[in-house]
């Protein structure tokens, strides 16, 4: 007959196995954590040599707003208009005010300043804002950073409540429109401001948890999905209610009428974890309009192909430049001499209008048409 196993030896191998059970949650956490904050929670600035700047739009001109946002942070906004419109004149003849949420890791609302000042020539008053540690805005904690996605959807919650309560405003048709961190944005705060009209939502992803996973996966493949217990429960502690925002759920709760818009070669945000969300959800809802660009994918949707081309031949320029370097720029010592030699060489070979001010008309006026729908 075989032994039985003694009490202690059983009592030794539970705590064994709870012990090794504890230890790799603790692991899980942890590697959690540091994903977590390696990824999302940093601060974001402009590149200024490629900075846009308000001489590079003719006619347009901004007011500078200052509001707070949940931690009692200081966000910056402006309001645009354009001096070729009746709206750049008198305020109260807009067609209506835009609000804009911006993408994630290159800064504020400075990116997108040649798209601003289309919807502004074409009469509309734009509210844009950096949101939490972004550019001009404060930020959380030691790292003065953002903290993390769902900050994206509270600083725009807050950020639309500060139009409509301020008194700084005319009374105007509220329409929203973002891209990528910002397209998820405009889409999860619904959840909290159902008045607004319409929303148009570019390269975005439907939650933060989808986002999580697209970048973790192509770092640590299925092996992400141990992480999202972990994930969930963070961003709980972190951010209370809004860690139940879901873009689909802000939809149904509200009333306006959206423009999913994305590139189906867009591999930053892909298919998966957002248009194709909505798209499984709404694709008979009359609200809800798709569009998808086959050739297109994740910030080139936003330029012309004009703009495009001309990216890919000052990329492929400064690639040669590279070559020519008397010095081996990756090396520490090298570090300081590169910075200033490669913002020297944008400064000088950057051709600002082209790299500025050439939009993706074609998405923008489906936008604008979408907007005036009744």
């Amino acid at each position: 007959m075989r032994k039985q196993i003694s009490a202690r030896a059983l009592k030794i191998i539970k705590i064994s196995v709870t012990a090794f059970i504890l230890a790799v949650i603790a692991l899980l956490w942890a590697g959690t954590l540091i994903a977590y904050n390696e990824n999302f929670n940093q601060r974001f600035t402009s590149y200024e040599p490629k900075m846009l700047y308000l001489s590079d739009f003719e006619g347009l001109k901004r007011t500078q707003y200052h509001f707070t946002s949940n931690k009692n942070q200081k966000l910056t906004g402006y309001l645009y208009s354009s001096e070729k419109s009746a709206a750049g004149r008198d305020t109260s003849a807009a067609k209506g005010l835009v609000i804009f949420a911006h993408g994630f890791g290159g800064g504020g609302h400075n990116s997108y300043m040649d798209c601003i000042n289309f919807f502004a020539e074409k009469g509309y008053l734009v509210f844009a804002y950096d949101a939490t540690g972004n550019d001009e805005s404060e930020g959380l904690g030691r790292k003065n950073a953002v903290g993390g996605l769902p900050q994206g959807v509270i600083d725009l919650d807050y950020a639309i409540s500060f139009v409509e309560k301020s008194g700084n405003f005319p009374d105007l048709p509220i329409y929203l429109w973002g891209h990528s961190w910002g397209g998820y944005s405009v889409v999860n705060v619904l959840n909290y401001h159902p008045e607004v009209k319409a929303v148009a939502e570019i390269a975005g992803f439907e939650s933060s948890g989808k986002m999580f996973i697209a970048g973790g996966k192509q770092i640590a493949g299925s092996v992400v999905y141990s992480f999202m217990p972990f994930f969930y429960l963070h961003e709980l502690r972190k951010y209370g209610k809004y860690n139940f925002s879901r873009g689909v759920k802000g939809i149904r709760k509200s009333n306006a009428r959206l423009m999913i818009i994305h590139g189906k070669q867009d591999t930053t945000v892909p298919l998966e974890y957002g248009y194709s969300v909505y798209y499984k959800s709404f694709k008979d809802n009359s609200r809800v309009r798709f569009l998808l660009y086959e050739n297109l994918g994740h910030s080139n949707i936003l330029r012309s192909q004009k703009g495009n081309d001309y990216i890919k031949t000052f990329n492929a320029e400064f690639d040669k430049w590279l070559t020519t370097l008397d010095y081996d720029y990756k090396a520490k010592e090298n570090v300081e001499s590169f910075v200033k030699d490669k913002s020297d060489y944008i400064h000088k070979n950057l051709n600002r209008p082209l790299f500025c001010n050439t939009p993706n008309e074609e998405v923008l006026e489906k936008i604008l048409a979408f907007y005036e729908e009744n």
